[in-house]
């Protein structure tokens, strides 16, 4: 763990900041997530790219370090040595702090003694941690134990140890905006590019539990059901997906409990404006049994 000593601050805004960025070789993913009390942070802090690696530039965050530190990492430079570029050529290295996943996984991290205290960064295998005027130490290591002990894909295993990181003490100015960034092969909607999730709260109360809650909202949208999550559409089920659609405005038939045309195609088109259409096969009469939840939940069911 780094930690250099107190400076003073100057003038230009800071972002004090608690940040990860972490390497999943399963995957492969690359990722950041990060929270601060600075309005949308996620402006600024978290870059990451497929087969690159991911960065955090934070305290008075040299922005420039994202696109050119990717770039480097891109071209087989490893952490360490895009770091040690990246300062050689910045004269306010000193209010930086910088943390780096390269292609294979190796962490760098680097906190400049004008960060304001406390001020460190923790690397372990595949991840680094690094904050800027947090409470104390204990803030990095609860996300450590907590992005080692996670489960679930990486995005998963980033907010975990952003909430661990919280929960600990976090930023010492208290909450405001948070992200979560994750690239993977092929990852986007479409699936046209590699950005796989891509989330901001920008200014919130409780910034880590909204981008817990928008993860889960992604899935629901953008990951396909699973074979066992499919439902029939009949029965009870169909019963209560009939008094759904009235209440939304698209269905005027009997609370049969029968799959018919009617309620397939109503049914259809409250999915599409739901943005659920994938989680919905009209002419099998399947539907997702969390959209069902969703649904449920949205029109009081």
């Amino acid at each position: 763990m780094t930690q250099p000593g107190d400076a003073a601050a100057r003038n230009s805004p800071s972002l004090s900041t608690f940040s990860i960025v972490a390497y999943d070789p399963a995957g492969p993913e690359w990722g950041v997530a990060v929270q601060s009390r600075f309005l949308a942070v996620g402006a600024i802090v978290p870059w990451a790219r497929f087969r690159a690696g991911a960065v955090a530039t934070q305290a008075r965050g040299n922005v420039s370090f994202g696109p050119q530190g990717l770039s480097l990492m891109g071209k087989g430079l490893s952490a360490q040595e895009t770091l040690d570029h990246l300062l050689a050529g910045d004269d306010r290295q000193e209010s930086r702090q910088v943390g780096l996943v390269d292609a294979q996984g190796a962490t760098a991290s680097y906190t400049g003694a004008e960060c304001r205290s406390w001020a460190g960064s923790l690397c372990g295998t595949h991840y680094s941690v690094q904050g800027n005027l947090l409470h104390d130490a204990a803030t990095l290591e609860a996300m450590a134990r907590a992005f080692e002990d996670g489960t679930g894909e990486l995005a998963d295993r980033l907010v975990a140890s952003l909430a661990a990181g919280q929960q600990a003490g976090g930023d010492r100015r208290g909450q405001q905006a948070a992200a979560l960034l994750v690239v993977r092969a092929q990852g986007s909607y479409g699936p046209d590019d590699d950005r796989y999730v891509d989330l901001r709260v920008d200014d919130a109360p409780q910034p880590i539990d909204q981008l817990q809650a928008l993860l889960g909202l992604h899935r629901l949208l953008y990951i396909p059901p699973e074979p066992d999550e499919w439902a029939p559409v009949e029965g009870k089920l169909a019963r209560d997906l009939q008094r759904v659609l009235r209440r939304a405005g698209h269905y005027a038939g009997p609370i049969t409990g029968d799959y018919d045309k009617s309620t397939g195609q109503a049914l259809a088109s409250l999915m599409a404006i739901e943005n659920l259409e994938e989680r919905f096969q009209e002419a099998e009469g399947l539907i997702d049994r969390r959209a069902v939840a969703m649904l449920r939940r949205r029109y009081g069911m």
